[in-house]
């Protein structure tokens, strides 16, 4: 072979060789890329879960709503949502339990947490309406239907209302006030009066007073008409007028230290406004504000 054909066919070999480095370089290459496209989409997908914490009230609704949620938003879950009378809840974040929303019964619930420093007032709203109503046992025929708060009060029934830590008690006692069955207008901090002064019953919670009218404990329990779809076993016998009381509304927040406020404003924000919600919500009594 010539020393020219010798050249030639070194040079042949060099590029052939050349362009197999490049090939095998460029197929090493792409493995390298796609786990930083993956890292970048498990960082949009990353799982978050949200801690509630919500009026006894709302159980049975929040609960299908959250679900509801979730299905949409699967990388979106809920701890387990607390539900306790409104004044116990804001007693548990002033002790330092951990949640990213607080759902109240009453503003002035909510206005004790905001005056602690417990909730981002900036986000506070009105999410929900509802109504006070007296209850009795389903199957008891003896208190007839459209009774009057004067009825109630006449001293032929005994009666079960929420205590202090409860805003229905609040409401209820508002009521009575009306009538001069209850000391202190604001509904806290006064006695039961005249004939009813040793026929009322308290408890802790609102699901606890139905029950009492529930099981024939109570002649009447004055709840809200969500319980009496939440719970069953009672039957309206009329609704309080809404005069005789303060505004029934469920204000909800961020709560200030919330770990994730992002994604509970964004459930807030489709739980006030998404159709779906919406039906749950008023299946279970509650209207949006």
């Amino acid at each position: 072979m010539t020393m020219k054909k010798r050249v030639a066919a070194f040079a042949s070999c060099a590029i052939a060789c050349a362009m197999v480095s490049a090939a095998m370089l460029a197929g090493c290459s792409k493995p390298a890329e796609e786990p930083v496209q993956d890292a970048d989409v498990q960082a949009q997908g990353e799982s978050v879960q949200l801690q509630i914490f919500a009026a006894n009230s709302l159980s049975k609704a929040l609960d299908e709503v959250q679900a509801l949620y979730t299905e949409k938003h699967p990388e979106v879950t809920f701890a387990d949502t607390q539900y306790k009378a409104s004044g116990e809840l804001v007693e548990m974040l002033k002790a330092g339990s951990a949640a990213d929303i607080f759902i109240s019964a009453s503003k002035g619930k909510m206005d004790d947490a905001a005056a602690a420093g417990l909730v981002d007032e900036a986000t506070t709203f009105d999410m929900f309406t509802n109504d006070l109503v007296m209850v009795t046992g389903e199957s008891n025929a003896d208190i007839p239907e459209g009774l009057t708060l004067e009825q109630a009060v006449s001293g032929d029934y005994t009666i079960c209302v929420g205590d202090e830590s409860v805003p229905a008690g609040n409401y209820a006692c508002q009521a009575l006030a009306s009538v001069g069955a209850y000391s202190d207008a604001s509904g806290k901090g006064g006695q039961f009066e005249g004939t009813i002064a040793d026929k009322v019953v308290l408890d802790t919670s609102v699901g606890n007073v139905c029950k009492h009218a529930e099981s024939g404990d109570v002649d009447i329990a004055f709840v809200y008409s969500s319980d009496v779809y939440r719970f069953g076993g009672v039957k309206v016998l009329s609704t309080i007028p809404a005069e005789t009381h303060k505004n029934i509304v469920y204000p909800a927040a961020l709560t200030a230290d919330s770990a994730h406020a992002q994604e509970a404003q964004e459930f807030l924000d489709w739980a006030a406004s998404d159709p779906a919600a919406l039906s749950v919500w008023q299946k279970w009594g509650f209207e949006l504000a």
